[in-house]
């Protein structure tokens, strides 16, 4: 699955294009790589998002097409 769907589908990011803007803009890496909006993630990989004052390390769990609101937060385990 591309991070942009994933992040989105996971509701990490509310919105695809602006998980696609953070790519591009450098802010997304999987696995310490700098990620573009179609990257494939797949289970066990660790993604990092910088926000404007803050950061998130995330570990994918699962990847689901579409889930429910109360299962999207079994698609990944927060690291930091």
């Amino acid at each position: 699955m591309r991070i942009d769907k994933f992040l989105k589908n996971s509701r990490i990011i509310k919105r695809r294009t602006v998980a696609k803007e953070a790519c591009e803009q450098g802010r997304i890496t999987v696995n310490e790589k700098i990620a573009k909006p179609g990257t494939e993630v797949r289970p066990g990989d660790i993604i990092h998002i910088q926000f404007g004052n803050g950061s998130l390390t995330a570990r994918v769990e699962a990847l689901t097409e579409s889930c429910r609101k109360e299962d999207a937060a079994d698609m990944y385990t927060i690291i930091e």
